[in-house]
Formats: C-alpha cells, structure tokens, sequence
C-alpha cells in the first residue's frame, strides 16, 4: 500500500523522547527525598528554636547555652583517665562509709539471707520485730524529725490497726469480694473532694502516695492532649520548686519539662515567664500550695486565669498541704484561694497520709471532672485472661491502707482535723517568729519567703547553712536540707509541736556556736564564712555546686543501692 510523503516526512520530523533510565528516576526521587527531609529537619529545630527564644528570652537561652556548654565541658573533664579514677576511688570511699552507717555490723548482728529451715514461733518473731524496732535511729517519737512522720499517737495508731486487722487480706480490685473496701474508698474520694469544694461531678482515684497522684495526674494530661489535640511532643511547666515527682513522670512519660525560676524575695513562680513558655505542645500548668522546700503557695489563682484564657489543664500539687491548708481559715490563719474554686484548677493532689494521719501507703488524686479521670485508666479488652481494667499504675492494691486510712478520716473528723491545723501551723507561726525576731537569730538566719502553712525554710547570710544542719543533726534533730540556694527548713508535724520550744533552743545554742567558730577564723586570719565540714555540705554544699552533677548521681545511686544490702 502507497504511503503518504507528507505523513512520512511528518513521522520523521518527530522526535519521540527516549524513556529515561530507571537509576535516574531513582536518583530524582532520592534527591526530592533528600531535599523534604531537609527542610522537614529544618523547621522542626527552627519552630523549637523560635519556641525557645519566645519562652527564654534572648539572655535566657544564652544563659541555658552556657549552662550547657559547662555542663557539657566538666563532664568530659571528668571522663579523663586520670581524673575518673580518682572521682570513681573518691565515690566508692563515700559510698563505703555510708554502708557502714546504715548496715548493722559487728557482734550480735544477725543476718538471714535464706529462709529459715523450721518455722519459728510466735515469740522468737515478736521478740525479733522488737529489736528491729529498737535499732538506735534518730527518735521521731520525740518529735526530733522534720515531716516523715505526722500523728503518731498510741490512740489513732490502735484504730488503725484494727482496721487493718479487718480488711488484711482485702483487694479492692475484687469489689465484688471485698465490697467493703469499694465502699470505704469511694467515700474517702468523696470526703475529700467536698474538702476542696469539688463541683458537681467531679471525681478522683485513691493512689499510694503523693508521687503516684503526680504521676498520674501528669499522665492524664499527656493523654488528654494527645486525644484531643493529637499532641505527639507534650510539655508541661512547672515551678523550680515543684516536686521531683513532676521530673519523674517528665522521664517516664517522655514529657519535656519547662522549669521557671521562683525568685526571692516571695519565692513564688513568675507567671509571666509560666504564660511566655506557653506553646502549642503545652499539656500542663502547675502549682504547690505549697511547695516542699520553702513552704510557699504559689500564685494559683493567677496560674488558674492563665489556665482559662490559653484553655490548659491545672493540677495543683497540695500533697504537703493536704489536711492542712483547707482549714486554715477555720483555724484563724491567713489563706489564699487554691483550689477547684478557681475555674482553672482541673486536678489536685492530697495525700491523706500527710495531715490526714492515715498510715504511709495512702494519697488522692482528685479531678473537675470524671472524665479526665479516665485519660488515667488503662483497660485491655483482649486480654486471654478475661477484659482487664486498672485505675492507675497497681492492679492489686492493699484493701487494709484503704480500711485505715477511712478509719483515720472518720476518727478524727473535721473538729480534730482544725484542732491539729491550729496546733501545727501554730508552731511554725512561733518558728518563723523567733527567725524574724529573736535578738539570738535574726542576724544570722532568714525566713525564705512567707510561709502560711507547716513548713519553715531559712537560709543565713553570715554562716554556712550546712554546719548548722549537721549541728542540729549532732543534736538528734534530723531537719531537711535545701540547695539553689542553700538553706533547710522545718515540717512541724504533731510530734514536733510538743517539743517546738526545745528545738528553737538547740538552734539558738547551734548559731551561737557557729558564730564563734566564724569569729575564731577572723581573728585567725582566715576570713569569713568558713568552708563546711559536715556530711550535708559533702553532698549539698560540695558536690551539689559541680556543673556536672553525674557524681551526685552516682552516689545518691549508691545510698539506694545500700538500701538493699542484707
């Protein structure tokens, strides 16, 4: 068949591309990838780097680069051959002598690393329990111990025990079992909420302590953020005064923690740094009333507007506050608004084995409403064992705290519970007084801050706040001490009220004591403020000041590895 020279000539005049190779596509695609993933990287740190300059400031990133930078610079320091070894024999020796004071050694010690062949009796365990009871330790019977221990009294601890004798083998996981407990604990929530005026449907969960109500408290915000908002980077902000509970859950729940100062001279949280660091991935705002070191309320009420306007969850820490700070006015002390009376306040924390005088291993965790309870559950419907469902971190829990605990709330009522407010801030109101006022003190020592509640921080301007702790330590006294900046305070709790007056004496007797050592160094040529000597400047006042602080990791590591040393 004839063809075309037209259509010939037009077939030949195309030019019909080749089909490049597949390596070249291959390579444009690498290179676009490439290219996304840049950019990608790119406005990820430049967002975070725009986040922190708009949280910090300038100077207060440049202040956090050069902390990091020589936090960065000693730490290799210490990592030299030479160096390491020495930090490493110098560990090890701290480490030895604190095994020697906290492990029984010598003759009549008795060790049982095995169980024992035959059974003992009922008096070889009772006569055994009474001298593990007996071991020399510092006599918070006598009031000589700053918190830890807050009733105490034969009355109160008989109660207890029978309530933990009724309900020994009680688990509240098994409501149907133990419907008794479910009961018990059901309305120690209730009471509790009432407390801290709880609107209508709000809710909370019993835990093991103030840690766990943090903990979940914190993981109920992540949730709750990423539910609803789908946040995958959660931030919260705190105090830098706040509970170490708020660093644990930022480790456990890879939550990034944003720490704002709390300057003197009220040592309360800066709110407008709290709103500046604010952003996009911020799933919680907190405050304590009051917080553990100074014994400061912070600013709720405005941390609570703050929470309403930028539409956050606030969870306020009243773990050391618990009993106390609801009747303080009842009391006749001053006060300051706190809790779900503030439209912003979403959670709260109260241990009621604080000033509710429950035996140790009880807290709540209380919330605005039940359904940010439930961001705390976790619940497994597949499960081969059957549908599982836990309110928090235990599954099985003691039914006998739970059955002590009510016991307690219910044997010392509201009357009781404003009796031992008056008591208890009372004595810290006579503590604070003589700091302020004493001709003997008021020199040397000064109040941080302006506490309203059980707790009395100080510092001294003039000696070395370490050397008073370990003298009142040298006197039976076992006080807390503080670091950034140095001070230690007192936790009245009912033991110490009874012996408040004693302890301002041995204070007194420690100043003046210390004062003498300064004024031996002055006419000796060696200046003011001598170094500290004792057990709490080698660990606050020495290794707490490295810019580096892997040597304090390493030996609070040891002392809780000492604790379970047989």
């Amino acid at each position: 068949m004839a063809t075309s020279r037209a259509a010939l000539n037009l077939r030949n005049g195309l030019s019909i591309p080749k089909p490049k190779s597949t390596s070249s596509v291959l390579a444009i695609g690498t290179d676009l990838l490439r290219n996304i993933l840049f950019f990608l990287f790119l406005l990820r740190w430049t967002r975070k780097s725009v986040l922190q300059l708009r949280g910090r400031g300038p100077f207060g990133t440049l202040i956090d680069a050069y902390t990091s930078l020589r936090r960065l610079s000693y730490a290799t320091f210490l990592r030299l051959p030479g160096v390491r070894f020495q930090v490493k024999s110098q560990v090890a020796e701290a480490i030895k002598k604190l095994e020697a004071k906290l492990i029984p050694q010598g003759h009549g010690v008795s060790r049982y690393l095995t169980l024992p062949k035959e059974a003992w009796n009922d008096q070889q365990v009772s006569a055994e329990l009474e001298m593990l009871g007996d071991m020399k330790h510092t006599r918070w019977e006598d009031g000589r111990v700053s918190g830890a221990v807050y009733h105490g009294e034969d009355t109160l601890i008989n109660v207890q025990v029978e309530a933990f004798r009724r309900f020994m083998v009680a688990n509240p996981i098994h409501p149907d079992v133990f419907p008794g407990v479910r009961k018990m604990e059901a309305e120690i929530v209730a009471m509790v909420l009432a407390l801290f005026n709880a609107p209508p449907g709000a809710a909370g969960v019993t835990t093991s302590g103030g840690t766990e109500s943090i903990l979940m408290a914190c993981l109920s915000a992540r949730q709750k953020a990423y539910t609803e908002r789908g946040v995958t980077e959660p931030e919260m902000i705190i105090p830098d005064t706040a509970h170490a509970a708020f660093h644990k859950a930022a480790n456990y729940f890879h939550i990034k923690l944003h720490q704002v100062a709390c300057p003197s001279p009220t040592y309360s949280v800066s709110i407008k740094a709290v709103s500046r660091l604010i952003n996009s991935n911020t799933v919680l705002l907190v405050g304590s009333a009051p917080n553990f070191p100074h014994g400061i309320i912070d600013d709720i009420a405005a941390l609570s507007r703050l929470a309403v306007r930028r539409r956050l969850p606030l969870h306020v820490d009243c773990c050391l506050g618990s009993f106390l700070m609801p009747f303080l006015s009842c009391a006749g002390f001053p006060t300051q608004p706190f809790d779900f009376s503030l439209k912003g306040v979403t959670s709260i924390s109260c241990d009621t084995h604080k000033y509710g005088f429950a035996p140790k291993g009880n807290s709540t965790l209380l919330y605005r409403t039940a359904a940010l309870r439930t961001y705390q559950y976790f619940i497994s419907p597949d499960w081969s064992g059957g549908v599982y469902g836990s309110i928090g971190i235990a599954g099985s829990r003691p039914g006998a705290l739970i059955a002590s605990c009510w016991a307690s709330l219910m044997s010392i009522g509201e009357n009781g519970y404003i009796d031992s407010c008056h008591s208890i801030v009372g004595a810290a109101k006579k503590i604070e007084t003589a700091i302020r006022e004493d001709p003997a003190l008021k020199d040397d020592l000064k109040v941080m801050g302006k506490p309203l509640v059980s707790v009395v921080a100080f510092e001294s301007p003039t000696l070395n706040i370490y050397d008073i702790a370990d003298a009142m330590s040298a006197k039976g006294w076992h006080l807390n001490a503080l670091q950034n900046p140095p001070g230690m305070h007192v936790a009245v709790t009912l033991p110490i009220v009874k012996v408040v007056d004693k302890l301002l004496e041995d204070l007194v007797a420690v100043v003046e004591d210390e004062k003498e050592r300064e004024r031996v160094r002055i006419v000796e040529g060696k200046g003011k403020k001598g170094q500290a000597r004792g057990d709490s400047a080698a660990l606050y006042g020495v290794a707490g000041s490295l810019p580096d602080k892997s040597v304090v990791v390493q030996l609070a590591g040891g002392f809780l590895d000492t604790l379970y040393k047989a």
